[in-house]
């Protein structure tokens, strides 16, 4: 990948992302730091604070009710940091109290308790998160309202008399510079990743796990958790990224990362329109144009991965994913099979998936090459399949298996 990298050095930087790149997010706080420039030029030294044995114990506990809720509190470690009393204020938010940062008594004990409901509710719990409209976080409110009885109100509306059907309209978005029309925008409504694997979460659980080698019979619901399940990791390794990066909030990070789109915008485009070699050397040429050593930028796009996921940004987690590709982490190209495939963050390409799926499957053998599900080495046998089962292939490395042949031994018999 260097060589790849040293042989693109000739290919001129594109004048229009060099000022916005440098000045947002690759170049920014988040890249700098990750590389501990900041860290060279002053140290500081902080005294520990003093926290017991039992009180960091409890504290892990907020960190992990926090998470299991959507409330991004990072590691479970026992110490709130600037990231778990951002989460505590998101969650005051929820319910409607002061977003001090500080837990009351009683919004810890609440959030414990929900917290514990919640898992022993197991199935039971997804469905209600499924049906209410703020998901999971709607269970806090939803518990708390029924510990407090209080019943939510159901307003009758009268029925109303059957309207005549009114003629169609289809309203026309503002003509480009080319001038040419456009109907109905650039790929009609946009549907929330995170919804999508909510629901792909119920099913799983539904049905007693994730679909395997054998029992697979439709494979765009098998990649379809697959997705889900990369997203969940890359979301996790991003904040684990994130955590080491001193002097930021998640929100500066966010601010940063929200520049990877707009700055890879033409990248995004090809992605839905080019096969992937093109696009990769595309993506190359703008890593080179950047001039940032590609270990900083590897390190930068783990972390906009992270955020345009939780986020649900799929401009920023597809660009993110695509830089990881070209900087030559194969792993990620399966990010963009699933991408094409499901039709988030690009066109849905069956056909232009298939291509990014057999990147990821050439460089899963190579020693620390699993990124996602690293112990799940039969995963990927399932993504081969069903990645040939999309597009209606025969896969010619696949062989029936031939089976076991006992030996046979001639004995003489006994002439008794």
């Amino acid at each position: 990948m260097a060589a790849a990298l040293i042989a693109a050095q000739g290919a001129p930087a594109r004048a229009d992302f060099g000022d916005a790149l440098v000045g947002g997010v690759v170049g920014g706080v988040v890249g700098g730091v990750i590389v501990n420039e900041a860290n060279k030029k002053k140290q500081r030294t902080y005294a520990a604070p003093q926290v017991s044995s039992a009180q960091r114990t409890a504290n892990a506990e907020v960190q992990t009710a926090l998470n299991y809720f959507g409330y991004p509190a990072g590691t479970p470690d026992g110490v709130l940091g600037s990231r778990s009393r951002s989460a505590i204020a998101d969650y005051q938010m929820t319910l409607g109290y002061p977003p001090t940062g500080q837990l009351t008594e009683y919004e810890r004990s609440h959030l414990i308790a929900s917290y514990h409901r919640a898992v022993a509710g197991g199935p039971a719990t997804m469905q209600a998160a499924a049906a209410n409209p703020m998901g999971m976080r709607g269970l806090l409110v939803t518990w708390r309202d029924e510990a407090m009885g209080i019943t939510p109100a159901v307003t009758q509306a009268a029925p109303a008399a059957p309207a005549a059907p009114a003629e169609p309209t289809i309203a026309a978005a503002p003509a480009p510079a080319t001038g040419l029309p456009t109907f109905l925008g650039a790929a009609g409504t946009q549907v929330s990743l995170a919804s999508f694997c909510n629901r792909v979460g119920l099913m799983t659980t539904t049905n007693g796990g994730y679909t395997t080698v054998a029992d697979m019979t439709n494979p765009m619901d098998a990649l379809g958790e697959q997705l889900c399940l990369t997203r969940s990791y890359a979301i996790a390794q991003g904040e684990e990224l994130a955590a080491r990066v001193p002097g930021t909030t998640p929100e500066q990070i966010a601010q940063q990362c929200a520049g990877f789109g707009p700055a890879m915008k033409g990248e995004l485009a090809d992605l839905s329109l080019s096969p992937a070699p093109a696009v990769l050397e595309k993506v190359r040429g703008f890593a080179v144009g950047t001039g940032m050593p590609p270990a900083q930028l590897s390190s930068t796009a783990k972390i906009c991965l992270s955020v345009g996921y939780r986020s649900d940004a799929m401009d920023v987690a597809t660009a993110s994913a695509l830089l990881l590709a070209g900087l030559g982490e194969t792993a990620y190209a399966e990010l963009l099979g699933h991408h094409l495939s499901q039709g988030f963050g690009a066109n849905q390409r069956t056909d232009l998936a298939f291509d990014w799926y057999g990147l990821a499957l050439e460089g899963a053998d190579r020693p620390g090459a699993a990124v996602f599900a690293p112990g799940q080495p039969e995963r990927m046998q399932l993504l081969r399949k069903a990645a040939y089962a999309m597009v209606g292939r025969e896969d010619d490395a696949m062989t029936e298996p031939v089976p076991a042949a006992l030996p046979s031994f001639q004995v003489p018999q006994s002439s008794n």
